[in-house]
């Protein structure tokens, strides 16, 4: 893998609080050998940040081996990952090494690794603490030096909580975690991210795409973007084949754009003040937790980026039902 298969830097990261953050962490951490979990909504660059924390760490000389845990079917994911020796079931007419192994001296990336069987957790957990694993039908066990990254859009801890993942594992894994934010959080990197895309898809399917007009961007800003990232990928690669706005505006107008926490009636009285007071409280409370992922709930820390005291954001935190002793 080159430097030259991603994005450039300045268009991974662009100019938000939230990815510059991403950024320094991803600084400070690229060159220790400790697990990374890299945690956010589906479609927000993942795999991207994964593929450059290998090439900023002392293994990008080494391969980089991907598993998407929930692609492969669980009667097929244990010999995926960890191989298998000739005769070992029906059909192992030959030995096959698995992605563990071919990831020696480089990065394994297990993306959504909460999909990942329950069984097999138990494995995985024996190669993180001492590199050790064995290939399907050895009675003998393999060391390799691999670094290794998970990804998730859900929270581990709540499938913790119901039983589907292991307590140890999450432990293992989580080292080092870092929240990606949603597109929607960081809406002033939207124009960086859309002229990137224009010079891709211009250059890929030789089109001369017009730039999109302040307008365009403008309510692309204000979009909600469920897709994230990917969505406006996909967009963007719509409008450069079709040449025209027309083609990406109503998915921008639709109703799944808005934003506010709450319905407007359509008939009946509205009261301003009150609705202003929602909308109000629904951004503190994403702007709280969103300060509390960036500082890895260091919930001091969170406060004093916050403005505000240590007791005023415990008090909040009662009051949008977290118990502070967590």
């Amino acid at each position: 893998m080159s430097r030259a298969s991603l994005p450039p830097e300045e268009v991974i990261f662009g100019n938000s609080p939230q990815m510059l953050n991403v950024r320094d962490r991803i600084e400070k951490i690229a060159a220790a050998n400790v697990p990374v979990l890299l945690e956010g909504e589906s479609g927000i660059g993942k795999d991207v940040l994964a593929r450059y924390l290998h090439l900023r760490s002392p293994w990008s000389s080494g391969p980089f081996v991907k598993v998407n845990c929930p692609a492969v079917p669980g009667t097929l994911i244990e010999s995926e990952l960890f191989g298998y020796e000739r005769g070992a079931f029906t059909g192992a007419v030959a030995t096959k090494p698995g992605r563990v192994e071919m990831a020696h001296r480089g990065t394994l990336f297990l993306d959504e690794i909460s999909e990942l069987d329950f069984n097999l957790q138990s494995k995985l957990l024996q190669l993180l603490q001492d590199g050790q694993f064995s290939r399907i039908g050895s009675q003998q066990d393999k060391t390799v030096d691999v670094r290794v990254v998970c990804a998730t859009n859900k929270l581990l801890k709540d499938e913790v909580a119901g039983g589907s993942f292991r307590q140890d594992l999450y432990y293992r894994i989580n080292v080092v975690r870092i929240h990606m934010p949603a597109l929607r959080d960081r809406a002033v990197d939207i124009p960086l991210l859309v002229r990137f895309f224009l010079e891709h898809y211009n250059l890929k399917y030789n089109c001369r795409a017009k730039p999109l007009s302040d307008a365009c961007l403008q309510q692309m800003q204000r979009y909600a973007w469920p897709g994230n990232i990917r969505q406006l990928e996909n967009l963007m690669r719509r409008y450069v084949i079709i040449d025209s706005e027309e083609s990406v505006l109503p998915e921008l107008v639709n109703t799944g754009n808005t934003k506010l926490p709450f319905d407007i009636p359509a008939s009946g009285p509205i009261s301003l003040k009150k609705i202003t007071r929602k909308a109000a409280d629904e951004v503190e409370r994403k702007m709280i937790f969103a300060t509390l992922h960036a500082t890895n709930w260091n919930r001091k820390r969170a406060a004093r980026n916050l403005g505000i005291s240590y007791r005023a954001l415990l008090y909040k935190l009662r009051a949008f039902g977290v118990a502070v002793d967590e």
